[in-house]
């Protein structure tokens, strides 16, 4: 089952549902290799003129070529929006010279950053063998490595919960089990929906949800539109999943979920009230449960989030790598990104010892 978030199903939702458009920003320039009418490689690339839905932060370095007379945008950038998911950013065909397309890709895309006037080219969170591949060219043009920090729980061949409970200290055990039990307290019929099983009555309930997080945090909406959620629950069904809460029969919270063959990606969640600790079940304790059954190796629930440590989910590296058209901004950037190395592998050293893992667990 391959990475969800690099089918060209999820592409169209995104792009057919008019949730990335030229409109909202997002001009689509994708990269793509035929040869004998058959696609060899493909490489998700965007115009923008803005960096929202990115989750790799350079707010600021744009601010610093405003403050200097010079225009950021538009810029390029190699992503899959809204989706802080580390994976593949090349879908390659079987059996294809994938060092010899990739340096062709990224020789297409500087091409293409130079002819619209870009100031910088971005792929965000490739997986380690494309990251190795996109760095190895000898004639690769400055792509400048940036490290951030995620947190992923790994399933250590559990049973079950309890299983995994039991790998934890007795006040993180106890912690957990409280928790859930308060939200079991409260009288809510749970459960993970996957396939067809979601309706679209649930996708519709899920979309206004969605858009309610968005306007409790930021006064603002959502970035996806009703026609995504439509989209991806007819084309997709096979790799998504939902966690439901009901109350009385009806629907007030939903997680909804992304998964293939080895890893669940936690992406949105959504609730009608506040309910005590709902938010961490469905979120993170529905989504370990369904990856021990499923037996899925890891559990990518997304970007931030310090309270997902204590329950499990460790600190890992996160990748991007930026190409930036000025030679004076591209060493700034360079130095300021070794700054950040440093100050990055500090917090993840910090961020471990916070585990709840008793001592030779985790």
């Amino acid at each position: 089952m391959e990475y969800p978030f690099l089918r060209a199903d999820f592409f169209h939702a995104l792009e057919d549902s008019g949730s990335v458009t030229p409109e909202t920003g997002w001009s689509p320039h994708h990269l793509r290799i035929i040869e004998r009418g058959r696609e060899q490689a493909f490489m998700p690339l965007y115009l923008k003129t803005h960096s929202w839905g990115e989750y790799v932060f350079d707010w600021s370095w744009a601010d610093a070529y405003r403050r200097h007379g010079l225009d950021y945008y538009p810029k390029l950038l190699s992503a899959v929006p809204f989706t802080p998911a580390t994976g593949p950013r090349i879908r390659f065909a079987d059996g294809v010279d994938r060092a010899a397309l990739t340096a062709a890709l990224v020789s297409q895309a500087i091409d293409l950053a130079a002819d619209r006037g870009a100031s910088s080219w971005h792929i965000l969170f490739p997986e380690s063998s494309h990251l190795a591949l996109l760095e190895s060219p000898a004639d690769t043009p400055g792509l400048m490595r940036r490290t951030g920090v995620q947190f992923h729980w790994f399933n250590a061949g559990y049973d079950g919960f309890d299983d995994f409970l039991g790998a934890l200290a007795s006040r993180k055990r106890k912690m957990i089990r409280r928790e859930r039990r308060q939200v079991a307290e409260q009288g809510f019929a749970i459960e993970m929906l996957s396939g067809g099983a979601i309706g679209a009555d649930l996708w519709e309930f899920f979309y206004r949800v969605y858009h309610r997080t968005y306007l409790k945090r930021s006064g603002g909406t959502g970035y996806l539109t009703r026609e995504f959620f439509q989209q991806i629950g007819a084309a997709m069904p096979d790799q998504v999943a939902m966690a439901v809460a009901r109350e009385r029969g009806r629907p007030i919270a939903a997680a909804l979920y992304f998964f293939d063959h080895d890893t669940l990606y936690g992406r949105y969640w959504g609730c009608e009230g506040e309910y005590d600790f709902l938010h961490f079940e469905l979120c993170y304790y529905r989504g370990i449960d369904f990856a021990i059954e499923r037996k899925l190796g890891r559990f990518d629930a997304g970007a931030q989030g310090e309270h997902k440590i204590l329950r499990g989910f460790t600190p890992v590296e996160t990748h991007s790598l930026h190409w930036i058209a000025h030679p004076g901004f591209a060493e700034a950037v360079r130095q300021f990104l070794r700054q950040e190395e440093v100050s990055i592998s500090r917090y993840r050293e910090e961020a471990k010892e916070l585990l709840p893992y008793r001592k030779g667990n985790g």
